[in-house]
Formats: C-alpha cells, structure tokens, sequence
C-alpha cells in the first residue's frame, strides 16, 4: 500500500542512539519474569528472572533479586543472584554484586563491589600444564 510493495521492511533497532527500549522506572517493583530481545535499564526493583537478547543497564538506585541472563550488564546499583552476561559484565564504583558470574569480560571499578565465583568464557581451549619452576635443589 502506498508504493512500498517491492521495498522490504527492516527491522529497527533495539537500541536507538544507544538508549535501551524499556526503563522500570524508581517508584516501580516487578515481581516475575522479563523477556526481551532489547535492551532494558532498571532503576526501581525487580525479582525473579531477567533474560534479554540486548543489554542490561541497572541504574544506581536500581535494585535486583533475580537470574539474570544478558549481552552485556553494567551495574551500578545492587544485583543479588547469578549473572550470566554473553560479553561483558561492569560493575561501576557506585555497583555491588552478591552471587556467582559467568562472562567473557569483567570490569570492576574502584569501589565497586563483587562477592562471589566468576567464570570467565572463553574460546580458547584451556591450555596444558606448564612445569613447575626449577628450584636451586633441581639443578
């Protein structure tokens, strides 16, 4: 209709000049799941599971409970549970983490906060064991 019959559709963005599609606002509490293939910034509280194709922002007065599962995360407020982010994971001076991580790459800033086990992915196979260094006896 209106001469765009030959012309496809492409699909927008997610991300517009690098603002997430969806804020949780600081008076507002979920309680549940979220999915999205966006990207989200929470700056209120959310529990339960948070799985997004996109990023995840969690603003400093942001507070989460939850699995969370994402490209890249960065906190600066307070998450409690697992966080498995696909590329990146930052934790700002103002963030604090409490529970295990799994990503490629973390960043923690002076002051941030992490308690916890991280797993770092990688594609590389691990490598083989290097000897133990020669001590004075050995020689």
């Amino acid at each position: 209709m209106f001469g765009n019959k030959n012309k496809p559709q492409t699909p927008q963005p997610s991300v517009v000049n690098g603002k997430p599609e969806t804020v949780i606002g600081t008076n507002t509490t979920i309680v549940g799941t979220i999915k999205t293939d966006g990207s989200i910034r929470i700056d209120g509280t959310v529990e339960g599971d948070i799985e997004i194709l996109g990023n995840l922002i969690i603003g400093e007065t942001g507070r989460v409970i939850a699995t969370v599962k994402a490209q890249n995360v960065h906190v600066s407020g307070a998450v409690k549970g697992e966080i498995t982010a696909v590329e990146q994971l930052e934790i700002s001076p103002t963030g604090k983490v409490w529970g295990d991580i799994y990503t490629a790459a973390l960043h923690i800033e002076p002051g941030g906060l992490f308690r916890g086990q991280s797993t770092m992915a990688s594609t590389t196979d691990e490598p083989l064991l290097l000897e133990a260094p020669r001590t004075m006896r050995d020689e």
